[in-house]
């Protein structure tokens, strides 16, 4: 799908304020509401814009910890990691999961109430024999920048 810049404006104000009226948005964008929300539902369809939600500060809610973890696969088959990825999607301590090059599979960030829940989510995975051969834990201390937003100008 081809992003002119009226589409590109769209999606950066919808991550900024994604409760904005849809007059609002065809004024910020310098077009009329109909063609302004027809682009907005075409964006949808094409699954960019993926949905609509608040976003958290989960360092200011009680007793957070935030863990990054490296995780690497004894095997490497379609199947183990289509198994590894199926069980990363049905947990909800896991909020990111990505696979990558390099070094390790897959690096992941998980909340947890505390570091002990975090180790029994761990063993979980380990006694449900998902193929992981190693994982290292890492520990968030302070959040220095956290930002879910494309970056202006950016397809």
């Amino acid at each position: 799908m081809q992003l002119d810049r009226y589409d590109l404006h769209i999606l950066q104000i919808l991550q900024r304020r994604g409760r904005i009226t849809k007059s609002a948005l065809a004024e910020a964008i310098n077009l009329s509401v109909s063609p302004c929300w027809e682009r907005v539902k075409r964006l949808e369809q094409a699954g960019i814009i993926r949905g609509y939600g608040a976003v958290i500060d989960a360092g200011l809610l009680h007793g957070r910890t935030s863990v990054l973890v490296e995780i690497s696969l004894h095997r490497h088959s379609a199947d183990a990691m289509r198994r590894f990825e199926q069980a990363m999607q049905d947990c909800d301590r896991v909020t990111d999961c990505y696979a990558t090059g390099g070094g390790v599979d897959y690096v992941l960030k998980i909340m947890c109430d505390d570091i002990d829940q975090y180790q029994r989510l761990i063993d979980r995975w380990l006694e449900q024999d998902l193929g992981i051969e190693r994982y290292y834990t890492y520990i968030v201390t302070k959040t220095i920048k956290q930002q879910p937003l494309m970056p202006a100008g950016q397809k």
